[in-house]
């Protein structure tokens, strides 16, 4: 589903490049869950975002279905974000003055849905996450792990194919980080979405069927 082919990206700070990623090769099938692991600093976070289209190569390229992403307009890659890719960072992102229901249907709005239809599906992955009793909170009225949940709510509306997922549960304590875990787990192997995702939890990468090291920028 996503071959990743010489893959390199290069930043420019103070006038010196630094080249985070050294020639990447990577294959992914659908329905595959992979962890990407290694210290701060290896290009982990650099090549999950190239995965999603929020930042370009340098050299190489990204095929998702047989098709070179970095090829399309600007446009086409918005439209691949919103409908292929679901994303969850550390930070859940929630619009603080939006209510949970009303963050969930953000994504499913900016991809022309009608607010009913998007309405629709953002009660049923709620319910799904077990967030019924919470479509009429804000972010700051929920706890961590609610904001965390309705975060992935808000990344599965569009009903994607892939979710990338930067440390989900860094932020949270043992126990709350378990159940993001469960629910991770649980998209991937009962709804067949591809996961990718990048971890310093030692037992989230276990679970996962594929786990890839990276070191200074390129697969140990």
């Amino acid at each position: 589903m996503i071959e990743i082919q010489g893959l390199k990206k290069t930043f420019i700070k103070n006038g010196t490049p630094i080249e985070v990623l050294k020639g990447i090769d990577l294959s992914i099938s659908r329905g595959d869950s992979l962890a990407v692991v290694g210290a701060s600093g290896a290009g982990k976070s650099t090549l999950l975002h190239i995965m999603g289209a929020l930042d370009r190569p340098t050299e190489g390229r990204v095929l998702v279905k047989g098709k070179d992403i970095f090829n399309w307009p600007e446009a086409e890659l918005a439209r691949f974000r919103n409908r292929t890719i679901g994303f969850v960072f550390q930070l859940h992102n929630l619009m603080p003055e939006f209510t949970t229901l009303e963050n969930v249907m953000l994504p499913a709005l900016i991809g022309g849905l009608k607010r009913r239809e998007a309405k629709k599906k953002a009660e049923e992955i709620l319910e799904y996450l077990g967030l019924k009793d919470r479509l009429s909170h804000k972010p700051g009225e929920l706890s961590g792990g609610e904001q965390q949940r309705v975060a992935v709510a808000r990344a599965m509306v569009m009903e994607p194919e892939i979710i990338l997922a930067d440390e989900p549960t860094g932020n949270l304590d043992t126990e709350t980080g378990k159940r993001i875990e469960d629910i991770l787990v649980n998209l991937n192997q009962e709804k067949k979405i591809t996961l990718i995702l990048v971890t310093h939890n030692p037992q989230l990468a276990e679970r996962m069927s594929r786990r890839i090291g990276l070191r200074d920028g390129k697969i140990a």
